[in-house]
């Protein structure tokens, strides 16, 4: 797939002075293939968002009519995806879960401004002068 710093390049060598029709047509097709592989994960994932999405509400749907089994919808969905937890996962996916939901938490706090560790003029000698050179 096409990185970021590929659509510079990409960008540069369009841009560059004798650019031949044929290495356009090729980097067309590259990007026509990406795009076309991106497209296919996209409605993948959408699917199986959906699916996620469906037994959640069914889960919570069946809880509420009194089900003996609510999660039982859930369940199948990430047995036939492989993710149902067993063992030892069982521990480490509630510990991830608590850190995730903390992390989350954090973000809508207000960020402490940055530390000044030395002399800003020190930083700045070190950022002058660097540039990225592109492959020709």
């Amino acid at each position: 797939m096409t990185q970021r710093s590929e659509f510079d390049d990409i960008r540069a060598h369009i841009t560059a002075e004798g650019t031949h029709s044929g290495d356009l047509l090729r980097i067309a097709r590259e990007l026509l293939d990406d795009l076309e592989q991106v497209r296919m994960r996209e409605a993948t994932l959408r699917t199986y968002y959906l699916a996620l999405l469906t037994a959640s509400r069914a889960s919570v749907a069946a809880q509420a009519a009194g089900s003996d089994e609510p999660l039982l919808f859930v369940m199948h969905e990430l047995a036939k995806h492989g993710q149902l937890p067993t063992g030892e996962e069982v521990s480490r996916i509630l510990a991830d879960a608590t850190a995730a939901q903390a992390l989350l938490a954090s973000m809508g706090e207000t960020p402490a401004p940055p530390r000044r560790t030395g002399p800003s003029s020190s930083r700045l000698r070190r950022c002058v002068g660097m540039s990225r050179s592109l492959p020709h």
